[in-house]
């Protein structure tokens, strides 16, 4: 696979143009989480998912890596299935704490991909399309804010 600075472009376009199918499984995912952890998150709007992909892909380290990730799990099926599981559950669980971002954000990102991969399964998915948006879905509900424990500084932190 080949990706030149133009392919970045069109998976950021692409990833965009997923709001539709990942804002509703973002925000699944915070309702179940608000009754899991006892707490209240935010549901996501679409404008601020776009926005949200904008700023991941405007990180040209991060945008290249996101878009390889994308590229990959969209092309990939693999015949029955099980025998793909391992690499498509890899690429899956890598893009979410990649779009999550720093520790220990992307360790939940790739806990909440997880918990996504395994309630995601739409008929006509491929061995890595459901991943794909799983770790979408994982990535940015981390990432965006609407988690109370994010808003403001830590009670934990040392020194001003």
């Amino acid at each position: 696979m080949r990706l030149t600075p133009d392919d970045v472009v069109d998976e950021r376009d692409w990833v965009r143009e997923r709001a539709d199918v990942v804002v509703p499984l973002i925000n699944d995912l915070r309702a179940e989480f608000t009754e899991l952890f006892d707490t209240d998150v935010d549901p996501v709007a679409p404008a601020a998912y776009r926005e949200e992909v904008d700023a991941v892909f405007a990180d040209g380290d991060l945008a290249v890596n996101v878009a390889a990730l994308v590229r990959l799990l969209r092309e990939l099926d693999v015949e029955t299935d099980y025998p793909g599981f391992v690499v498509d559950e890899l690429l899956g669980r890598r893009l979410a704490g990649m779009i999550a971002g720093n520790q220990p954000l992307g360790l939940l990102g790739e806990a909440a991909f997880h918990y996504a991969d395994a309630r995601h399964h739409p008929p006509d998915a491929t061995a890595g399309s459901d991943d794909l948006e799983a770790a979408l879905s994982a990535g940015f509900q981390t990432r965006l804010p609407g988690w109370d424990w994010t808003e403001g500084p830590s009670p934990f932190r040392v020194g001003q």
